[in-house]
């Protein structure tokens, strides 16, 4: 789902933009008057996690692949408003290092993944688990809200890919952006996220979540004591150097070929798609190192892109947050905790811990 330059129209990359955009300024807000310095290293965590799992490529019938974001198990974690920001972060590292979703596309793919997906998610979730929730309840409202919010994204990526021959063609009538209108674009995205790709972004938010539960981590759960977030920052180590898993599904995901893959399934490149696709490939494209782009030396590249980019994606969104609490006055920068994306401490009795808006 990560779209590449050349597939939208520049305005409707303004426009997708455009509606980002308050969400960034209220999530900005609301971090910086709810989030305490305890709850950083939770956001930064959730920014390196959805940056290191959309690595792992899963292949799908038709010989397309796919993977899951991570954005709704943020959400659900530390808050709407923590996912927005730390998906964005890990959207923007992967655009401008890797190469990985285009630059004028970028407020586009923040839009559906770092902005729809983690909102749904996170208010599917509200809804399917009361406050007196059993872990195994809260497990699987996770993997519900994850599975629908990935899909959510995807549906929405789809429409915007084939609406492009209809709002942006020359006056011959022919595409100059996407060439596939939505007869073809929904059910080739939409299918293999209801049959693959959402199973396994459900799997992976509900393992973690009911692991959070159990283990007091879920800031909704009130701890019998301090609990180690050790345990988070080992399982990122671990799926860093995992990631030449991701390497094995062979195929591409559907809508982000290069202009060669495009001629090839259309017959033609659209002329706007000529103009600005490859309009950046990235410092390491493809998260290939220079000289490493082959045999034992591909896997070793990426993990090494892997290391790197969650490293700079944890001190972005680390400084990021850091900075909006500093902005912060100082009674308010007294509370040590987030307050979720209402500020409510109903639901758990505590003020750091997120809960319902009033």
């Amino acid at each position: 789902m990560h779209v590449p330059d050349g597939y939208l129209s520049p305005a409707s990359c303004a426009a997708l933009t455009a509606g980002v955009i308050p969400a960034w300024v209220v999530s900005a807000r609301r971090l910086r008057q709810r989030l305490g310095t305890r709850r950083v290293p939770e956001l930064a965590l959730g920014a390196a996690f959805s940056f290191v799992v959309m690595m792992f490529n899963v292949p799908a019938p038709g010989g397309t692949t796919g993977h899951a974001v991570g954005a709704g198990l943020v959400a659900i974690l530390v808050g709407p408003e923590a996912a927005i920001v730390s998906t964005t972060v890990a959207l923007a590292i992967q655009a401008l290092l890797f190469g990985d979703g285009g630059i004028l596309s970028l407020g586009a793919n923040c839009f559906n993944l770092a902005f729809l997906m983690p909102v749904t998610s996170y208010a599917l979730y509200r809804a399917l688990t009361p406050e007196a929730a059993s872990h195994r309840r809260r497990a699987l409202g996770a993997a519900v809200a994850a599975y629908v919010g990935l899909n959510v994204a995807a549906l929405a990526t789809a429409v915007e890919l084939g609406l492009q021959p209809l709002v942006a063609h020359d006056a011959a009538g022919a595409p100059l952006y996407c060439p596939f209108g939505l007869g073809v674009s929904v059910p080739a995205m939409l299918l293999p996220h209801l049959l693959v790709f959402g199973w396994v972004e459900a799997v992976a938010t509900g393992s973690v979540v009911a692991w959070a539960s159990r283990s007091g981590t879920l800031a909704e759960v009130r701890p019998a004591q301090e609990v180690s977030p050790r345990p988070l920052w080992a399982g990122l180590g671990v799926l860093c150097l995992s990631t030449p898993l991701g390497l094995l599904a062979a195929g591409e995901a559907w809508g982000e070929w290069d202009t060669a893959g495009v001629r090839e399934r259309a017959g033609a490149v659209p002329g706007g798609m000529e103009r600005f696709g490859g309009l950046w490939s990235g410092l390491l494209p493809d998260y290939a190192l220079p000289g490493w782009e082959s045999g034992p030396w591909l896997a070793a590249a990426y993990v090494a892109s892997a290391l790197l980019g969650a490293g700079l994606v944890i001190f972005l969104a680390w400084g990021t947050v850091r900075l909006l609490t500093a902005l912060q006055s100082e009674p308010a920068m007294g509370v040590p905790a987030l307050q979720g994306s209402g500020g409510s401490a109903s639901r758990s009795g505590e003020a750091e811990q997120p809960g319902r808006d009033p």
